[in-house]
């Protein structure tokens, strides 16, 4: 078990489930280390965390490496306790294949892998210090299942899954007090469709307006919910939290039929856009 103390670092903290993380570890008693690029929203966060925790704000970019260096170099100065690290930040893009172009996949990759990686290998020496610490990567559903429109997010997604698998059974082996779980969240009500990009050969303006809309309809869970979710499985040492009804589904339906599950899933979740 891991004890929800100390500080806590979180990248892509100033809205959605960083956000309702943040409050919740407060709540807990937890000192915060908040990064996002979005500086006003993080802003707005402390105030709403107030005086009784430790916060300290960071403009940080994940795809930059630099910047999560220093992140690290900055959140471990000023909570020396600091035993939680969770690598949040990402970023989506619409599209097929061949609608998106290489420099597009590239910058998804480097948001919502590379930046995984990075922040797992920046604040990992630190962590090993400590008497117990936790790493939190999340991943997404869809590294676990991958649905059409969504190859690059679900190539990132599902390497976000891989490496952290990887990287807690080497902790494992090697005796670590750090443990790992990697998050695959379901649908949970964040603006991340409605800030996505879209592909450079999408022609199709409504097409993203209906994608869009279809999230927004099936995306049921709080991201308060999905925060709480997090936090019992960081306390139980869980090496993979899924978050939702729809995301223990998916991982059901996958494992049942690992090659032929997308047209169940494409009626099944036809059906939850319409709100059935």
């Amino acid at each position: 078990m891991t004890a929800i103390r100390g500080a806590a670092a979180i990248t892509g903290a100033a809205s959605s489930i960083g956000g309702a993380l943040a409050i919740e570890l407060a709540r807990r008693g937890c000192d915060l280390a908040l990064a996002d690029r979005d500086e006003a929203g993080l802003k707005t966060l402390a105030a709403e965390i107030g005086a009784a925790r430790k916060v300290s704000l960071h403009r940080v970019d994940v795809g930059e490496p630099g910047d999560i260096a220093q992140f690290a170099r900055e959140a471990t100065h000023a909570h020396p306790a600091l035993g939680i690290v969770v690598n949040n930040a990402g970023v989506a893009l619409m599209g097929t294949f061949e609608e998106i172009d290489q420099a597009q996949m590239d910058w998804l990759f480097d948001i919502n892998f590379w930046g995984v990686v990075h922040g797992t290998r920046a604040f990992l020496p630190h962590l090993k210090t400590m008497g117990e610490a936790h790493i939190v990567n999340v991943s997404s559903i869809f590294g676990i299942i991958a649905p059409p429109g969504q190859s690059a997010y679900a190539a990132a997604k599902f390497a976000v899954r891989g490496f952290s698998e990887s990287v807690r059974h080497e902790l494992a082996a090697a005796g670590s007090p750090v443990k790992l779980s990697v998050v695959h969240p379901g649908g949970v009500a964040t603006a991340i469709a409605r800030n996505s990009r879209t592909g450079v050969g999408v022609t199709d303006n409504a097409r993203r307006s209906q994608s869009i809309e279809r999230f927004e309809n099936a995306a049921r869970t709080a991201p308060r919910d999905a925060a709480l979710r997090i936090i019992k499985g960081i306390e139980r040492n869980e090496p993979r939290i899924l978050i939702g009804k729809d995301a223990r589904f998916m991982d059901l339906l996958q494992r049942f039929r690992p090659g032929t599950y997308w047209a169940p899933l494409q009626r099944k979740l036809e059906r939850m856009a319409k709100g059935r």
